[in-house]
């Protein structure tokens, strides 16, 4: 394009004429950029919309958005240096190392990013599941990208690494609907095992705690030193874990002991040998 040409058509003066090149590539720079921001916003909204249609979690969603928009624009204005002589190959080489140092430095946190991304993608549990994980169970209140919190049945709130969350055994007790409890009784010796599964199983059903299906069984378990052993098996709601040990041990200790069953206290027998 002859600018000298143009201006003189134009009627500029030389002086004008001499820095239209320049002008037309600021400019044309301008326009680059304002039209990089514009489809940069719009593929990220674009993309945020269509992730949370396949139900990816908000902020899993909202983070590649963001990191789509700003992709864009890095790569908009690297494209505008190129069109003022920069050495945009310099430039990118120095983002690059840039990134990896800032990678190595922040190892840690990335792991935890890497692991959070994976919580949301995969869903191994979601927000209001109860699990256990890293030695803590409660109800999940909150899923983010580095950390996930759990809140306790003693009403606790616990930030566990999700790293952590992910590298260890996690269990997830909402995903079957149920929780099983195992509740130990022991009676005397010579108390009847039928009549005992009986009473056992009768206490279980009538705690609120305890869910009829499935229904609640109650197992002849083992001979011990002071007592015969039994368990009742009873399934729950996943938070109501505490509730129901609670109920189902009251509720046996008060139909054992109307039935006159004892419950017997560890003892031992001492029989001393005669002198000969």
């Amino acid at each position: 394009m002859n600018f000298e040409e143009i201006g003189k058509n134009l009627g500029l003066p030389d002086s004008i004429i001499a820095i239209l090149p320049t002008i037309v590539d600021v400019l044309l720079a301008l326009l680059i950029l304002v039209i990089g921001f514009i489809v940069a916003g719009a593929v990220g909204s674009q993309l945020s919309k269509t992730l949370q249609k396949r139900k990816v979690d908000k902020s899993l969603a909202g983070f590649l958005a963001s990191l789509l928009r700003w992709l864009l624009i890095a790569a908009t204005v690297i494209i505008v240096l190129g069109r003022f002589g920069f050495e945009t190959t310099s430039l990118v080489a120095l983002l690059g190392s840039a990134g990896i140092a800032i990678g190595l430095a922040l190892q840690g946190n990335l792991s935890h990013f890497a692991s959070g991304v994976m919580i949301l993608l995969f869903r191994p549990f979601k927000v209001d599941d109860y699990i256990a994980s890293s030695g803590y169970e409660g109800t999940v209140s909150e899923i983010g990208l580095f950390t996930t919190t759990l809140v306790t049945l003693d009403n606790e709130t616990v930030i566990i690494a999700n790293s952590a969350v992910i590298g260890g055994p996690l269990v997830n007790y909402t995903t079957r609907g149920s929780r099983r409890a195992h509740v130990e009784v022991g009676v005397a010796y010579g108390s009847k095992v039928p009549q005992v599964l009986e009473i056992l199983t009768a206490a279980a059903k009538r705690c609120d705690a305890v869910l009829s299906e499935p229904e609640p069984f109650t197992a002849f378990t083992g001979l011990g030193d002071s007592s015969i052993n039994f368990t009742i098996l009873a399934h729950c709601k996943p938070g109501e874990y505490a509730a129901l040990l609670h109920q189902v041990r009251t509720a046996a200790y008060e139909e054992l002991d109307k039935a006159g069953i004892e419950i017997p206290f560890p003892q031992v027998v001492v029989h001393k040998a005669a002198n000969d």
